[in-house]
This record gives structure tokens, C-alpha cells and sequence, in this order.
């Protein structure tokens, strides 16, 4: 557990991901005064967009505690980003002239296990619009996946979504039987054949395949075979990501992120024995980051 030995500050967390960028103002005591939320704050999908998206749902929390007048540069911010563990975009990051009196920045891995766990030793599965398993036990990170979409992420909700729209074409083309998951995709994307889907999702990001997500899900409640066996096959990926970080001698393991109330069901029964609640946000791992960064640095001064 980190000990607090900050005074009379006001501190932001920042959890910024590939779908929206999450903050919240905490004092010196851990209470949380104010929250806000923004556009995307992945830097690799657009450094523009990404610290717009930090200095505005900052600026948000602010005036949900009530402290319009409080300018950004009055706050002390952890900021974990998704995207960051690429050292050119941390790079970039570290670069930026930050609003904020001071700002520590990480991955939003690190930070989504230290809310977790409350600043002590674990592990977390992660599945929202992308997903990634990490650890942090005795002071040693660990990471697996998280390599981005299309390319990785398998398991999350962009994935998924991915995935429905190759299966939703495969059914147009008559190479598999027609299935509930084709009719729930096409006309949520309010389309009618394989032509028109096509066009309307041509490069598009993973935050827009991550909204398909919900098709699959509500397609397999109803028993629909090609969206159960989409589900199957993301649970028992991020089944085999949960054992890799066992074997990393975590105390706890959480599952966390958008997807993790929905896709508990389908991960293997013996991870799904072992799992532990979250014990708090991402952005109050943020917090808790920064304040243990304040503590080293003011270590390393005596």
C-alpha cells in the first residue's frame, strides 16, 4: 500500500484508452472530488486528439468538483495512456508541455493495476475496446498481448466486433448459413448487403468495431452459433493470458475493463474461480502512481 504523505494538493488521474479518456480530481486524502470524461486518448490513433482528450476531461472533473475557477496548472496528474509502452509515443508524450504542474506519466497497463490492487502486488486481465494481460509483482512488470488492432488485441471488444463483420460476410456470400449475428450486424449498421457493409467499414478504427461488440453478445444470449463460438474462442484466449500471469506468482488477479462483467461467463471455470474484484478505478491507480512518484523523487532529494 502506498503511504500518503502529500499535503494540501489537488491531484488528476488520468486513464486515457482507444474509446474514451477518464479522469478524476482527488485531494491528499484519496477522496474523489470531481470526474470527467472525453474523446479517445490513445496517442498511437492521433497525438492531437490525445492530449485534447486529457486536458479536457481533466478540465471536466474540475467542474464537476465545483472548481471551475481552478486553473489545470494548479494539479499534480498521473496520466496513464494506452499506447504509451511504445517508446516512440512515450517519447512523444514526455515532449508535450503539459498544462499541469506536474505531470507522471505510464502506460495505461500500470496504472489499471495499481487501482486494482490499491498500489500493492497483482495482476489484471484487461478487455474493453482492446486487450492486454499485465503484472506488477516485487517490483517487476509483465505484459502479454496488447499488440494493438487489427493486428492483436484478440479477445476484446474491437476484436469481436472484427470478427462478426468476417463472419456476417462469409454468411452474404452464401459460404455458411444465414445466422441471427448477420441479421443483428446489418441492421444495426443499417445495411443490406455485402457491398454496402464493406463501405462502411473500410478503415475504420477499433473503437468503431468495438460497438459491434454488443451484436455478438445479444446474438449469443440467443444461442446463435457463430457468435458463441466467437465468444468461446476470445474467452479461452484471455483464459490462457490469465495462467501466464498466474504463473508470475500474482497475489490477486482482476478482471477489469469494459467487456470484463460480460465476458467473465465465458473464460475457462477454473479462471473464473480465481479472480478478485477490483478495488478501484484506473484513474485512482493514476493517483496513486503520482503520489508514489512524489514520495521517490522526494526520497531521492534528501
Amino acid at each position: 500500500m502506498i503511504t500518503n504523505t502529500i499535503n494540501n494538493e489537488l491531484f488528476v488521474g488520468i486513464d486515457g484508452g482507444g474509446t474514451k479518456c477518464k479522469a478524476i480530481i482527488v485531494n491528499s486524502a484519496n477522496e474523489i472530488l470531481g470526474t470527467g470524461i472525453a474523446g479517445p486518448g490513445n496517442p498511437l490513433h492521433g497525438f492531437t486528439q490525445a492530449i485534447n482528450s486529457i486536458e479536457q476531461s481533466a478540465q471536466l472533473a474540475l467542474n464537476d468538483a465545483g472548481l471551475n475557477e481552478t486553473p489545470l496548472s494548479y494539479l499534480v496528474a498521473g496520466v496513464g495512456l494506452a499506447g504509451v509502452n511504445l517508446p516512440s509515443l512515450h517519447k512523444q508524450m514526455m515532449h508535450w508541455k503539459s498544462p499541469f504542474k506536474t505531470m507522471y506519466l505510464t502506460t495505461d497497463l500500470l496504472i489499471a493495476c495499481m487501482g486494482a490492487h490499491q498500489g500493492d502486488d497483482g495482476a489484471v486481465i484487461i478487455a474493453g475496446t482492446g486487450s492486454c494481460g499485465f503484472s506488477y509483482v516485487k517490483g517487476q512488470s509483465f505484459m502479454i498481448g496488447g499488440h494493438g488492432f487489427p493486428h492483436g488485441d484478440k479477445g476484446s471488444g474491437a476484436w469481436i466486433g472484427f470478427t462478426a463483420c468476417q463472419n456476417v460476410l462469409l454468411s452474404l456470400d452464401k459460404l455458411m448459413p444465414n445466422n441471427m449475428l448477420t441479421e443483428c450486424v446489418l441492421k444495426y449498421l443499417s445495411v443490406n448487403d455485402a457491398m454496402e457493409l464493406v463501405e462502411i467499414i473500410a478503415n475504420k478504427p477499433a473503437a468503431f468495431f468495438a460497438q459491434l461488440a454488443g451484436c455478438v453478445f445479444q446474438s449469443a444470449a440467443a444461442n446463435d452459433d457463430i457468435a458463441i463460438s466467437i465468444l468461446k474462442e476470445s474467452g479461452a484466449y484471455l483464459s490462457d493470458i490469465a495462467r501466464r500471469l498466474l504463473a508470475k506468482k500474482s497475489p490477486r488477479l482482476s478482471f477489469i475493463g469494459g467487456l470484463s462483467s460480460v465476458m467473465t461467463p465465458w473464460l475457462d471455470k477454473d479462471i473464473q474461480g480465481v479472480l478478485s474484484a477490483p478495488l478501484s478505478s484506473p484513474e485512482m491507480g493514476s493517483v496513486l502512481y503520482a503520489k508514489q512518484q512524489q514520495v521517490n523523487y522526494s526520497s531521492q532529494e534528501l
